[in-house]
């Protein structure tokens, strides 16, 4: 994957941009990052404002976003997340173990393709039950829309784990899609093996909003 390009928002005020500026600029020296475009808040005030921006130091490293203060070392360590083909999972996982849902669900709403890293997640060995948790909340709150659509497929695979326990999450979370490819896919649970999965379905099938 490309390297990342990188946006920073400051104001002279701000005791902590300084820091992550010249941080910034050391990944951009050692080639860990393309470009990095510095702009001041309040010179540019409109700017921010279309980005959601509401405090500094803000920075968005390829596509994933962060507020506050980061150590040389973090932000190498997401220049390099942000680079790789696990970065946006990555990104989620923190996000949402540190109680940072509603940034989990800003980026969805913004591209919906990036649900599908969800997904990616749960199969981490590392995804607890916090985690999954917090997977179900953002799609209880795209409930009744398309936005998780293009995780449907990816569930679908799910459905097929030896696990029982992925099964059932990934029955569960595709009764919170809710659209007819995932009832589709829940009626074929009807049958699994597992009597969690099953339940889930059954539920699901027989919710009068299904």
């Amino acid at each position: 994957m490309p390297l990342p390009d990188v946006l920073l928002f400051t104001t002279p005020a701000c005791p902590h941009c300084p820091g992550v500026k010249q941080a910034l600029g050391i990944l951009a020296e050692e080639r860990l990052i393309a470009s990095l475009e510095v702009v001041d808040l309040v010179a540019h005030p409109e700017r921010a404002q279309a980005m959601g921006v509401k405090s500094v130091p803000w920075f968005r490293i390829g596509e994933l976003e962060f507020e506050g203060a980061m150590t040389l070392g973090e932000l190498r360590t997401w220049a390099m997340r942000a680079a790789s083909a696990s970065g946006l999972k990555d990104y989620f996982f923190e996000m949402l173990k540190s109680g940072r849902r509603r940034k989990v669900e800003d980026m969805i709403r913004a591209d919906p393709q990036r649900s599908v890293a969800l997904v990616d997640l749960m199969r981490e060995p590392e995804a607890s039950m916090a985690i999954r948790l917090g997977i179900g909340a953002v799609l209880e709150e795209f409930q009744g829309s398309a936005i998780a659509a293009p995780m449907v497929p990816k569930l679908a695979d799910m459905l097929h784990d030896p696990e029982p326990r992925n099964r059932a999450d990934a029955a569960h979370f595709l009764s919170l899609i809710g659209d007819g490819e995932a009832l589709k896919l829940l009626r074929d649970c009807l049958n699994d093996p597992d009597p969690e999965v099953r339940e889930i379905a059954y539920d699901a099938l027989s919710n009068p909003a299904a």
